[in-house]
């Protein structure tokens, strides 16, 4: 249910720091730049006042690096992470176990905080204020409610849905730090450092046509990496360059916008089915046979950010430059709706 964690110091060429493309501190965290400044002075003020960080929210969209600027948290701290997610604490009990056991400083990191059982939430808050909980020892007539003092510890919580959390809750994070995409330059960074780690030769217009179909996102930049190496070394020298890159990419289905099947199937389903839109989400769920959560978390900020989709009261239609980009012409009743 919960995992616990210190993580090592590692020494350059040990083989969990080669197999692990997490950065472990904070300077080789690479973007998010106002984000990172933040949290660089967040550290330092705790350090110097020798006491627990205060409670930290980090919310964005999934694969920006919210879980692994949690475990930077503690690992700059040199404390433990106790990482858990929303979903798995059902029971106030299964709190009180994990809260019961954190040390002075630790870090309780809840993934998809979103998602916690409202009971649990609630019981949550006096732990984040007061460090305290209240148990209720024995059953029936003669249970008898105990306080149990709590070490001082850093909640932090990682969301990509900041619209679920409840504002009481959210009003008890001293942080609040919110995630944004990477530029195609900062990912092409992190495909060269990331690159170095698993020891895999790319050229510099390999790394850049990576980062330019990595939808601004460090976790698909590096998932394409492997697939990318995999391919350089089976039907290429095992060097990355631009042609293996593109080829590559090309198999993989990803085009040079970082489209991938799915995307272009939610915009080909509104053109298609639906004239261009509007449309609502459960019905493009349905024609794509993809979770309505899953199109709203994952693929449609991505859309709408490129310009691809328009979300509107009535629900979801393309814009011309989807029609540019899958090379397809609006008919005539679609072209009079974008002249409006």
């Amino acid at each position: 249910m919960v995992e616990r964690v210190l993580a090592p110091k590692l020494q350059e060429g040990d083989t969990l720091f080669e197999s692990n493309l997490r950065p472990f501190n904070l300077k080789d965290f690479l973007g998010q730049t106002k984000a990172k400044e933040k949290v660089g002075i967040f550290i330092e003020a705790a350090r110097k006042r020798k006491e627990a960080l205060d409670h930290v929210l980090l919310y964005g969209p999934p694969g920006l690096g919210k879980t692994t600027l949690a475990h930077i948290f503690a690992n700059e701290l040199g404390v433990k992470i106790h990482a858990t997610s929303g979903p798995v604490i059902e029971r106030i009990a299964d709190l009180a176990s994990i809260l019961t056991h954190l040390n002075d400083g630790d870090v309780f990191f809840i993934d998809e905080i979103h998602r916690l059982n409202r009971v649990v939430e609630e019981y949550l808050y006096s732990a984040m204020e007061d460090y305290k909980i209240d148990l209720m020892i024995g059953e029936g007539p003669t249970a008898k409610p105990m306080k149990i003092k709590l070490h001082r510890f850093t909640l932090i919580g990682a969301t990509t849905r900041t619209g679920l959390i409840t504002s009481p809750l959210r009003s008890r994070f001293g942080v609040d730090l919110r995630l944004d995409y990477y530029t195609p330059q900062e990912i092409e960074r992190i495909i060269n450092r990331s690159a170095s780690i698993i020891k895999i030769k790319i050229t510099d217009d390999g790394a850049h046509e990576i980062s330019y179909r990595s939808r601004g996102t460090p976790r698909i930049a590096n998932r394409l990496l492997r697939r990318v190496r995999d391919f350089a070394e089976v039907r290429a020298d095992g060097i990355i360059n631009l042609e293996v890159a593109k080829g590559a990419l090309e198999m993989l289905e990803v085009d040079p916008l970082g489209l991938d099947n799915v995307d272009r199937a939610i915009l080909m389903v509104i053109i298609e089915k639906f004239k261009g839109g509007p449309v609502g989400i459960e019905t493009i769920s349905a024609a794509v046979s993809e979770d309505k959560d899953t199109i709203e978390d994952v693929y449609e900020p991505y859309l709408l950010r490129q310009g691809l989709l328009a979300k509107t009261p009535r629900g979801r239609t393309v814009t011309p430059l989807a029609y540019t980009h899958l090379n397809l012409k609006p008919t005539h009743s679609q072209a009079g709706l974008f002249k409006e």
